[in-house]
């Protein structure tokens, strides 16, 4: 059994998640403001989601398709938000995608902890290229990528359908030797 990692930054722990993790999850990613700018994460958010998801996690990372990883403040242990590589092995490949939990905001935890899983995925993973993907009013979310060295790929109009309604999305990507900030 492949073991998820465990990534150390200056204020973060990257950790895999437990099934305690699943309150924190439900409260943190239910809520409205972060379910609408990300493609997957549903609202609301019923009980028992955070656990099937988080029951997921090691066997997608066995299979080679996903790594789903905890934000935690270190040393207190408190869930901020979850990373993640949805990996394409055919292409050497993987998308990061994130989330941050509101009351977390503005910290820089994302930029922190994008760099960090970056890092892993082309040091250790031996990935070739990392890409994301945001909703084009989600700005934020741009900022990050820009932060971690992401190059802004293209502009797709009305690509991604969110709660019935065709949205804009921006794209960014980097290959392993490109200059990492």
């Amino acid at each position: 059994m492949r073991e998820l990692p465990r990534l150390k930054t200056e204020r973060l722990l990257l950790r895999p998640f437990t099934l305690a993790d699943a309150k924190d999850v439900q409260r943190l990613a239910g809520d409205r403001d972060i379910a609408s700018t990300t493609a997957s994460i549903p609202h609301p958010y019923d009980d028992g989601v955070a656990e099937q998801w988080i029951a997921m996690h090691q066997q997608r990372f066995e299979e080679g398709t996903w790594l789903n990883l905890a934000i935690t403040c270190d040393p207190e242990g408190a869930l901020v938000g979850a990373l993640g590589l949805r990996f394409e092995p055919e292409h050497d490949r993987a998308e990061l995608g994130y989330w941050i939990g509101k009351p977390y905001w503005g910290r820089g935890y994302a930029t922190e902890a994008a760099r960090a899983l970056v890092q892993y995925g082309f040091d250790t993973l031996g990935l070739h290229r990392i890409y994301a993907r945001h909703l084009t009013r989600n700005p934020a979310s741009g900022r990050v990528l820009q932060k971690i060295g992401m190059t802004h790929e293209g502009h797709r109009r009305q690509h991604e359908k969110k709660w019935g309604i065709c949205e804009d999305e921006e794209l960014y990507g980097m290959l392993k030797n490109d200059p990492r900030l």
